[in-house]
């Protein structure tokens, strides 16, 4: 807590050495327009370097950097992005919009009038497109357009953001509207991550966020958070077990902490304003004004008390303006050390959800309900085994609030995100030097951190074999030891487990151990899918649409729809709905509102109540697009007759700007091996489609 309250008082603003930032695109010319944004508010205080995933700049392990900026589609998945920067490095997404100057052009082109919008790939020129409408350009008709689409005859006019190598001949209006800006919310993060927040308050970043077009939505959090952090500061300083005593650049006292008091037997109330030399001789803090540097801890005797004694200075705009001294019971530091560094490295680390926050009224999340609420009275290991999108992490909180560790710590963690060095080492810790790039002191493993309390592990199946029996090991003997470490560290800790896929069968394909399977299986619970629920969607959409301040009804055949849609992203996939129809502006929704996605795959995704059954021996296949991918290449693979393994899909959706993640690819060819479309191999034997699974292609080309 020290070391963060340093970090608070001292002020952001004093920079002693540049920043690095590093911006990842996919397209070159993408990259270089958001270098610029960036460097046009940073160069003085950063340097900015630019990778790109076309010209080959960001292929391999990229250098360190203090915060990584990348484009969703630079890598397509966030576990991609892990392999190619360095362990434990700061990143964030790109976020792009418009300047109003262009907005402002679009805006005067004749109401209703087609117009293409062109741009590398459909889904680039779709997610542009929306970002128009929400800024009020919905008086014509976009049409989107990339290589390969179809051309009206009727369309005259193209809008392009700097795209004009893909615009159609004989386009008779050409509007380039350039490369889509940074936001302004982006460049409040950038600038909170690195603790450059003194450049907000330029004159450079106000042009730049009249500039944008933006809501007042990233405005009104940098304020929030502002405000918010002022205010921590004071409660803070009455309610750390620390003492606290500031003084201004003149070394006049402002403020004592009761702490404070208690432990140099003086009066807040009674010392304010007067010269801390006069009240405070043994702390050193004329010299601390001098120097401009933190005058490290050192042991002083007050009242036959030794207190450990370090005074922080407060920099602003390169200028000191006062320091604070901060006072610790010499006897508590050592003590407090390793509570406070788990505090430090890991914030919220509480159950948020009970079982009230559990939505629905029908029989399947009644049942599962009350299953669960039994379950949590045990102190056995529970798996969640469920769809994607239905709920697992929220009944996992319900459970821990539920049960007798509700006082003590929860934690989560999606296991299939991490590679399996970096899982480890935040599993189980790490010693000082066990690897390069190990923190200092090391640092615990969330098994330390939720002693007394439970760990959610979400994905399960996506631990590799060797952590498997490291994880074994710990819930058997219930001890752990940290990565470089020689020393053994009791836990007691409640393990909840959450899976998507069936378990037995990767324990049957020996890529799941069996006597961890059954070790963790203590207590099974299946938590139904959306399309389980009944009417409980309305319910849920209802909830949503408070949250969301929205403002719609649905119409009768919306809502028939609605309970003959499958909904391969159960609840995931309803929020998205709901946040799509606030933005239609519609209030009552009809099917002509409902989102692109659910009616591009309709008769896959969704089925009429009046369909007659399917044959018990026929394939069921979800055919979302991401299926409907892995099934062209595998065909494409057979009629090559070579099989094809998952790092060369991944490639080949990279290369169609399809968004693939590893774990994403496992699942669609385990449910095509279990539909008996695929035959699956493990190693370098790859995965080759059967006669069914060409059949089922070529049925779906006529």
């Amino acid at each position: 807590m020290i070391k963060w309250l340093k970090k608070l008082v001292k002020g952001s603003d004093f920079v002693a050495t540049k920043k690095k930032i590093s911006v990842i695109a996919l397209d070159p010319r993408a990259g270089k327009s958001y270098g610029e944004d960036i460097a046009g508010l940073f160069s003085d205080v950063a340097d900015i370097s630019v990778f790109s995933m076309l010209d080959g700049s960001a292929a391999g392990v990229l250098e360190r950097a203090d915060l990584f900026v990348a484009s969703t589609d630079a890598y397509g998945s966030p576990e991609e992005l892990a392999k190619h920067i360095p362990l434990d490095s700061q990143t964030m997404a790109i976020e792009a919009s418009f300047r109003w100057s262009e907005l402002r052009k679009l805006k005067e082109l004749p109401a209703g009038s087609k117009v293409l919008f062109v741009n590398m790939t459909e889904t680039m020129a779709r997610e542009a497109i929306a970002q128009l409408e929400q800024f009020g350009i919905t008086h014509i008709h976009w049409i989107p357009f990339y290589p390969g689409a179809s051309l009206e005859e009727d369309v005259h006019i193209a809008v392009t953001p700097d795209e004009m190598r893909y615009v159609p001949p004989k386009m008779e209006t050409v509007i380039d509207i350039g490369q889509r800006v940074c936001t302004s919310g982006m460049m409040i993060e950038i600038a909170l991550r690195l603790g450059l927040e003194s450049l907000l308050e330029g004159p450079a970043f106000q042009e730049y966020a009249r500039s944008v077009a933006t809501s007042n939505y990233s405005f009104d959090q940098m304020f929030a958070r502002s405000v918010r952090l002022e205010s921590l500061f004071h409660i803070l300083l009455e309610s750390l077990e620390d003492g606290v005593i500031g003084i201004n650049e003149k070394g006049e006292i402002f403020a004592c902490s009761r702490q404070a008091e208690d432990m140099t037997c003086v009066s807040a109330a009674l010392i304010q304003g007067k010269r801390c030399e006069e009240v405070f001789p043994y702390i050193p803090f004329a010299a601390c004004l001098r120097a401009r540097q933190t005058l490290p801890a050192k042991v002083i005797k007050v009242n036959s008390v030794n207190l450990s004694v370090e005074v922080v200075p407060v920099i602003r705009q390169n200028a000191c303006i006062g320091a604070f001294a901060l006072l610790q019971r010499f006897n508590d530091v050592e003590v407090r050390q390793n509570e406070l560094r788990g505090q430090l490295l890991h914030k919220g680390y509480y159950a948020k959800y009970s079982f009230d926050d559990v939505i629905g009224q029908s029989a399947a999340i009644r049942r599962t309900k009350e299953t669960l609420t039994r379950m949590a009275n045990s102190e056995s290991p529970i798996l969640l085994i469920g769809e994607t999108g239905t709920g697992k992490e929220l009944f996992a909180h319900a459970v821990h609030r539920a049960s007798r560790r509700a006082a003590g710590p929860f934690l989560a963690i999606n296991v299939a995100a991490f590679p399996e060095n970096l899982l480890e080492s935040e599993l189980f810790g790490y010693e000082e030097g066990a690897f390069t790039g190990a923190k200092k002191g090391g640092r615990p493993g969330l098994f330390e951190l939720a002693h007394r309390g439970t760990l959610f592990l979400d994905e399960v199946e996506g631990m590799s074999p060797a952590l498997q029996i490291k994880l074994l090991r710990t819930l058997q003997e219930r001890e752990v030891m940290r990565v470089g470490g020689n020393r053994i560290i009791h836990v007691d800790v409640r393990i909840v487990a959450a899976t998507n896929e069936a378990l037995e069968r990767k324990v049957r394909e020996g890529t799941f151990r069996r006597d961890l399977y059954y070790r963790l299986n203590t207590l099974p619970a299946v938590i139904p899918p959306l399309t389980e629920r009944g009417d409980d969607m309305f319910l849920l959409m209802e909830q949503f649409r408070r949250e969301l301040n929205g403002d719609f009804r649905l119409t009768e055949p919306v809502q028939d729809f609605f309970r003959h849609h499958t909904w391969p992203g159960n609840i995931r996939e309803l929020r998205n709905v709901v946040e799509y129809f606030i933005y239609t502006d519609h209030r009552d929704i009809t099917m002509e509102d409902l989102p692109p996605t659910l009616l591009l795959s309709g008769d896959a995704l969704s089925r009429p109540a009046s369909a007659p059954a399917a044959r018990q021996d026929a394939p069921a296949p979800s055919m979302s697009d991401s299926f409907r991918f892995v099934l062209a290449q595998l065909y494409a693979a057979s009629e090559a007759r070579t099989p094809m393994g998952r790092d060369k899909l991944l490639q080949k959706a990279r290369e169609s700007h399809v968004p693939l993640s590893q774990q994403e690819v496992r699942t669609i060819l385990s449910e095509m091996a279990e539909q008996g479309l695929a035959h699956v191999s493990r190693g370098r034997g790859g995965s080759q489609l059967t006669p069914k699974g060409r059949e089922l292609w070529e049925i779906g080309q006529r």
